[in-house]
């Protein structure tokens, strides 16, 4: 009997032994589980090679999926994600998130990096007001695209993915494995916001340009929309300006009043979806029908037409000054009716464009966010009654930006009393084309030294004073020549005079392009003169104060000398070399507020100088006071040389 109870003992310890070892352990809980805020993962989900097939730089399709999932405790929203793609992606699609900062549309490429936004969608719940339900409190954004050279078994992972909403800090992405990367971000506890929890809207931002889309009327399939672009920035301006968005709903334009698109067209609609739907419409009327129109401003002469101008703020011909010029100017508005397409057939069923983007003829690049809901925006009534509320409105923030790669288009040369020869712009100063039509030159060598005659001969016809100037002052001629600066504005700043008490410089403006600038600005940054500024006598100048420190002095043509005529022909067309729109003054300064400037050293030629807006590129050295200077006999000689070459040229 013992034996027996022993057996049966041992039987079940050893079926108890198997069933516990044949019994899975719980699987440790999600990451996301122990993140206290905003949990963000990044998983490569599948690849495969493309054609054509290559030796390097092979293309691969790529798929992989974001997730964002608010586990704070306020509700996250317009959020806002950094996916740091490094392998020359393409993207092909994104869904429920758009390119954020209107740099590219989908498809389009990636590959130095993107923040993208969420659309139609922007906000995320938490899991205290929706008891848990992972469907409000996360978003799921699945890409598609191709990446180049990263081919099986390696994963073409980002560098980083980051929350780069206001308020967070997001430590470095930690890797699961080889094909899921994730990061946990916080509230930062230092950080100074005026967001309030429970706000229905976040607050309106500040930035260099604000675009604001605020919807005035709307009915069951179309709305009016009110778009108001202000210049915030001292030295931002915009002329010409074009304004681009992308429409996500198949919406399409059929009215505007002060502004146009740049192409009138309605064939995608005819064509399109939206054709099918509004069978009755006339489309000969429609306006535009492009997914990404484009749309520039009125001429003045329309600014009191009745049927496409009569809009306050409307018709400058696309000219936004900065306030420091002319508050009134700083802001350019327009209304234009859009019509929706199913299933947003309703009133209050409102969604605005997306990817915008703002640009204008030589003025700075701006960057734009997305668009934010905010509150209603409040119109005044011009008879003073109390006015009118938006129905819905939403904020683009536009900052002046350095895009990778691009250059500067105006530039600067250096010149003194004290020297005889002008410190041209660098060589390939605003670029240099890929084609130099069969003439060989150099974009390395540095440009050669003119003579002050040659300021006003463009840069194709000053080889022969170049040169010769160079032979004078005993200078080594490079072969092949460098290359011009290829910019359309050009600026001399001559120091003129230095004495115990005070100085002096002359600045002269060149506009070697074709269309002339109406209301133009320069502004010069100095490290310690400002102070001293005094006066200019044939501009409208006066000292900036900027970020808090007085160091800029804002110049702009008097009325009525307010206007720097295009390029023109010369006397005999034939012969001579055209001749650049001129501007110049001269520009007085004290010692007694700047003691011991050293103005020949360095402190009388500006830090950096700007054109309507866009900085200009600089010479990289001053002129010198102890240059080499020829003999009387040589520079007799080099005198009726230049002469020779003078009267050559008008022959």
């Amino acid at each position: 009997m013992a034996s027996t109870f022993s057996l049966i003992f041992a039987t079940l310890l050893l079926l108890t032994t198997i069933t516990t070892a044949q019994t899975p352990s719980a699987p440790p809980p999600p990451a996301s589980d122990s993140c206290n805020g905003i949990f963000l993962s990044y998983t490569y989900t599948s690849g495969s090679q493309l054609p054509p097939e290559r030796t390097s730089n092979q293309p691969y399709r790529f798929e992989s999926t974001l997730r964002v999932l608010n586990n704070a405790d306020e509700e996250l929203k317009s959020w806002r994600v950094f996916v740091g793609f490094q392998h020359d992606e393409y993207l092909v699609s994104s869904s429920n998130a758009v390119i954020a900062d209107g740099s590219a549309t989908l498809p389009g490429p990636v590959g130095n990096g993107t923040v993208f936004a969420g659309f139609p969608s922007a906000d995320l719940k938490t899991a205290i007001e929706t008891a848990g339900d992972v469907n409000q409190m996360s978003v799921q954004v699945d890409f598609l695209g191709t990446q180049f050279g990263v081919g099986p078994p390696d994963v073409p992972m980002p560098t980083n993915i980051s929350l780069v909403n206001d308020g967070f800090v997001c430590p470095r992405p930690t890797m699961e494995g080889t094909r899921v990367m994730q990061v946990c971000c916080r509230k930062d506890p230092d950080a100074v916001t005026n967001v309030t929890v429970g706000d229905e809207f976040l607050p309106r931002q500040s930035g260099d340009l604000t675009i604001m889309y605020d919807v005035i009327r709307t009915y069951e399939s179309n709305y009016w929309a009110e778009v108001t672009i202000e210049n915030h920035n001292s030295l931002g301006r915009l002329d010409n300006w074009n304004l681009t968005w992308d429409w996500m709903r198949d919406e399409f334009i059929n009215d505007i009043k002060g502004a146009y698109p740049f192409t009138r067209d309605s064939s995608e609609c005819i064509f399109g979806p939206q054709g099918a739907f509004y069978q009755r419409m006339d489309f000969s009327n429609v306006l535009n029908c492009e997914r990404r129109p484009t749309l520039i401003d009125l001429p003045l002469e329309m600014t009191n037409n009745t049927q496409r101008g009569n809009i306050p703020f409307c018709c400058r011909n696309g000219t936004i000054l900065p306030p420091t010029m002319d508050p009134s100017k700083s802001k350019s508005a327009f209304q234009l009716e859009v019509f929706k397409m199913p299933p947003d057939l309703n009133r209050s069923e409102l969604i605005p464009p997306q990817n915008f983007k703002i640009s204008g003829r030589l003025n700075p690049d701006y960057k734009c966010g997305p668009p934010v809901r905010v509150s209603p925006s409040q119109f005044e009534d011009p008879s003073g009654l109390p006015g009118s509320t938006a129905v819905s409105s939403w904020q683009v923030v536009c900052n002046i930006t350095q895009a990778k790669g691009s250059s500067p288009r105006c530039c600067v040369s250096f010149s003194a009393y004290y020297n005889e020869s002008i410190i041209p712009c660098p060589t390939c100063a605003c670029g240099c084309p890929s084609s130099t039509n069969s003439r060989t030159c150099s974009t390395t060598a540095p440009a050669l030294f003119l003579p002050a005659q040659a300021l006003l001969v463009p840069f194709d016809n000053r080889t022969a004073l170049s040169t010769a100037w160079a032979s004078l002052q005993r200078r080594t001629i490079p072969n092949p020549l460098p290359c011009g600066d290829h910019c359309g504005v050009s600026l001399n700043w001559h120091l003129l005079t230095d004495y115990r008490g005070g100085w002096s410089a002359r600045i002269t403006l060149f506009n070697w392009d074709e269309t002339s600038f109406a209301d133009w600005f320069v502004a010069a940054e100095f490290d310690k003169s400002a102070p001293g500024f005094e006066k200019a006598y044939s501009f409208n100048a006066s000292a900036l104060e900027l970020n808090g420190v007085n160091d800029t002095i804002f110049m702009q043509g008097l009325p009525g000398l307010n206007y720097l005529v295009a390029e023109v022909d010369g006397d005999n067309p034939k012969k001579d070399p055209r001749v650049p729109g001129k501007q110049q003054s001269v520009i007085s300064f004290t010692k007694k507020l700047t003691p011991g400037i050293n103005v020949a050293g360095g402190d009388g030629f500006p830090m950096k100088v700007f054109f309507n807006g866009e900085e200009c590129a600089l010479p990289r050295v001053i002129p010198t006071s102890g240059s080499y200077r020829p003999e009387l006999s040589v520079v007799f000689s080099g005198i009726v040389a230049l002469m020779m070459v003078v009267v050559l040229m008008q022959h």
